[in-house]
């Protein structure tokens, strides 16, 4: 059960069982069916690890497990909580291990392994991916958010969705969950979703016109865990990472408004900007890689 809930929180990169339960239940707070599929997956992806012989601590450890749980809850977000929606979270996460195997070789290589890239959340966006489109014409909707147009009230709203939104969440309830989990892992988590999500609005606001979109997040989680990623987990100095957070959720936002009508996007401008970072990270003086394991997720 611990691998499990070690899942959850390492969505934000870290292996935490209290904030992992928090996270968890931010889920049941949108619908416990939900909660649900996401463990399903968790445990599928982690159970295919072990059958692909990944070392036992980074199971426990979460790092197995965090993708299948996205893929669980993706797979509630479009197919529901019925028979499909079970098949497709279990089937999807035990999929996401050899996906998972593949990307780590591959960044292992000798071309790529000087820039330390993480495989963070592309199994989870691969597989997501593949999911819509093999589940074409079995979609449904359902409603674990409130849509309001008020702009003032879709302003305040974001600051939370934002959060929840990076695990397919529109709950402002959740993302309170969410928010208080990361300030639980350390307060530069806490701090740096804060600051990607405050920045993500109000650059949502300058370049676009949708309140409803800003208010519900879908515009707004990537910036969110690209300024986790670089102001508290891949990159170590003083104000070095905090400038290239900022740096990071303007790119991510560009990115997120280009392919935002694209089906299957789900945390790709995550992904990418913070694949590009690190590799451009380089070769910037003054900004270094953190010198500790990097965490996966």
């Amino acid at each position: 059960m611990l691998s499990l809930l070690h899942g959850t929180s390492q969505i934000f990169f870290h292996t935490k069982t209290v904030p992992g339960l928090l996270i968890l239940a931010a889920f049941a707070v949108a619908d416990w069916r939900m909660a649900i599929l996401v463990l399903l997956g968790s445990a599928g992806s982690s159970l295919a690890g072990l059958m692909l012989r990944v070392p036992a601590h980074e199971v426990r450890n979460g790092h197995q497990g965090f993708c299948g749980a996205l893929v669980g809850a993706a797979a509630y977000a479009s197919l529901g909580s019925g028979w499909l929606g079970v098949l497709a979270a279990v089937v999807g996460g035990v999929a996401c291990a050899p996906v998972t195997w593949v990307l780590v070789r591959v960044f292992d290589s000798r071309p790529l392994k000087r820039y330390k890239l993480p495989y963070t959340t592309a199994p989870f966006c691969i597989i997501g991916g593949l999911m819509l489109l093999a589940t074409a014409g079995h979609h449904v909707s359902e409603a674990i958010g409130e849509i309001d147009d008020s702009l003032r009230t879709d302003f305040f709203r974001s600051l939370l969705t934002n959060i929840s939104e990076v695990v397919l969440i529109d709950n402002v309830g959740a993302g309170g969950l969410i928010l208080l989990a990361l300030f639980l892992i350390h307060w530069k988590v806490g701090l740096a979703a804060v600051l990607g999500s405050v920045l993500q609005t109000f650059l949502v606001l300058l370049l676009h016109e949708d309140a409803v979109s800003l208010g519900q997040g879908v515009l707004g989680y990537s910036g969110v865990l690209v300024a986790i990623a670089m102001a508290a987990v891949f990159l170590k100095g003083t104000w070095q990472p905090w400038v290239m957070a900022v740096a990071g959720t303007v790119l991510a936002c560009l990115f997120t408004l280009v392919v935002q009508d694209l089906h299957g996007v789900y945390t790709w401008p995550y992904v990418i900007t913070t694949w590009v970072l690190l590799v451009v990270s380089r070769y910037i003086p003054g900004v270094d890689h953190a010198t500790h394991e990097p965490l996966p997720g």
